[in-house]
C-alpha cells in the first residue's frame, strides 16, 4: 500500500474558517486524531504478529534463510485487498454512513496493517521504532500547520496529487524495468517531500469540509472515518519512504 493514497473530495476555501475555530471543529478534529492514533496502534499491533506468530509468518510470507523473498496467495491477497475495498467503494457507497464508513476504515487499516510485517523482517527493530517517532513528529508539525494556517492549500494539494501520480508510475517503472537503488533513493525522498505536502493539505481540507457540511451528523461521522484513513495513509507513506531512506535493513 505504499506509493497509494486515497483522496476526498476538494473543495473551495470557505472564509469563515479563517475567522473562528469553534469547539464542534476541535471535537472534529479529535475525532479524527483519536481514530488515526487508534488505526496505527492497531497496524504495528498486527505487523508485529505476522512475523512472531508462526503461523500467521508462514501464512503470509515466503521465507528463505531467514530473510523474505515475497507473499504466499493469501500474503498477495492481504496485501491488495485494501486497494481493491477502496475502489470497489468508491464506485457502489453514493451516499455512505457513518458505520459504513467506519467499517471501511478499520477493515483497511487491519489489512495493511497484517501486510506490514515485511517491514520487521527487513529492517531493524530499532530502525523501524526510530523512524516510526520522528515521522510521528514530523506527520505533527505538518498536521499543525495545515490546521493553523491562513494560506489556502488548494492549487498547492492539485499540484501534489499530479506529482503523487508521477510519483507512482516512476516507483512502477523502477521496479519493473530498472531495478535502480539510486532511482529507489531518488523516489523516497521526493515521496517524502509530497506526502508532506499531503499532510498539510489533507488536515486544512478536514477543516474546510467541517465548515461545509455544518450539523450534519452523518456526514460528520462519514468524514471522520475517511479523513483518518486519508491521513493515516500519509503517515503511512511518509514512514515507508523515511525508512527506506534511513532504515538498517537485516
Amino acid at each position: 500500500m505504499s506509493d497509494f493514497n486515497g483522496r476526498f473530495g476538494t473543495s473551495a476555501f470557505p472564509a469563515r474558517a479563517d475567522m473562528s475555530v469553534d469547539a464542534g471543529l476541535r471535537a472534529f478534529m479529535l475525532g479524527v486524531y483519536n481514530k488515526l492514533g487508534l488505526g496505527l496502534l492497531i497496524a504495528a499491533a498486527l505487523a508485529w504478529s505476522t512475523v512472531n506468530v508462526p503461523a500467521v509468518e508462514t501464512a503470509l510470507y515466503r521465507i528463505e534463510f531467514g530473510r523474505v523473498i515475497g507473499f504466499t496467495p493469501l500474503g498477495t491477497a492481504v496485501q491488495w485487498s485494501p486497494l481493491v475495498i477502496l475502489l470497489f467503494s468508491s464506485f457502489t457507497m453514493r451516499n455512505p454512513t457513518a458505520k459504513g464508513a467506519s467499517l471501511i476504515y478499520w477493515l483497511v487499516v487491519s489489512l495493511i496493517g497484517l501486510s506490514l510485517g515485511v517491514v520487521f523482517l527487513a529492517y531493524t527493530g530499532g530502525s523501524v521504532a526510530s523512524t516510526f517517532f520522528a515521522t510521528a513528529a514530523a506527520f505533527g508539525g505538518l498536521s499543525l500547520y495545515g490546521y493553523t494556517t491562513k494560506r489556502d492549500l488548494t492549487a498547492f494539494g492539485a499540484f501534489l496529487m499530479v506529482g503523487l501520480i508521477g510519483l507512482i508510475v516512476a516507483s512502477l517503472v523502477n521496479v519493473l524495468l530498472l531495478h535502480s537503488s539510486g532511482a529507489t533513493f531518488v523516489i523516497s525522498i521526493i515521496g517524502v517531500l509530497i506526502f508532506a505536502g499531503l499532510t498539510a493539505y489533507d488536515t486544512q481540507k478536514l477543516k474546510m469540509v467541517y465548515y461545509q457540511v455544518g450539523g450534519d451528523r452523518n456526514a460528520l461521522g462519514v468524514m471522520t472515518s475517511y479523513g483518518a484513513l486519508s491521513l493515516f495513509l500519509d503517515f503511512l507513506n511518509l514512514f515507508l519512504f523515511l525508512l527506506r531512506i534511513f532504515g538498517n535493513r537485516r
